[in-house]
């Protein structure tokens, strides 16, 4: 048997991050999931899953993502029911995340009047910070290369390895 999800999408207000009585961390949370088709009028329709995660990825959930972040759950699906206080039995599906994922930044999502402008001071830095992994890249490479020419024991002998099979392995 399977019970297996995986959705992509925004949280629709901060996590709601709670404690056990035994100290366990609890947070709660909404996922607004854009539907992969539009309705009759042509508009985009989303699903809200509530969610819940425990321990310290609800914690880090807390601490870093809020409204409007976009995150990626996988858990599983899971059904309870209670009595409310009116006494009526009150049936919840929700999502039990055994991850959840950070796909931006935490001030990524907070520039909603700012049009694009925070995307493009993100993707400069981005690009800086890409040209100095370049750079620091090259100088590892030219002094492997060195290295390797200095320490290759087989280089320009071009004669057959002899190794037993109990050497191999497999």
């Amino acid at each position: 048997m399977l019970n297996r999800v995986v959705l992509v999408g925004r949280l629709t207000k901060d996590p709601d991050l709670r404690y056990t009585p035994n100290g366990v961390a609890v947070a709660n949370f909404t996922l607004a999931v854009n539907r992969p088709f539009s309705n009759q009028s042509g508009e985009r329709e989303a699903d809200f899953i509530n969610c819940v995660v425990w321990r310290r990825p609800a914690e880090n959930l807390a601490n870093f993502m809020s409204k409007g972040s976009l995150v990626g759950v996988d858990g599983r699906v899971q059904t309870r029911s209670f009595d409310n206080q009116e006494g009526n039995r009150v049936f919840v599906t929700e999502i039990v995340a055994d991850s959840v994922q950070f796909l931006e930044s935490k001030g990524a999502s907070q520039g909603g009047g700012q049009g694009s402008s925070g995307y493009q001071n993100q993707n400069s830095n981005f690009n800086n910070n890409n040209n100095n992994f370049n750079s620091n890249n090259n100088n590892f490479n030219q002094n492997q290369n060195q290295n390797n020419s200095n320490q290759d024991p087989f280089r320009d002998k071009g004669e057959p390895i002899d190794i037993s099979d109990d050497d191999l392995p497999f």
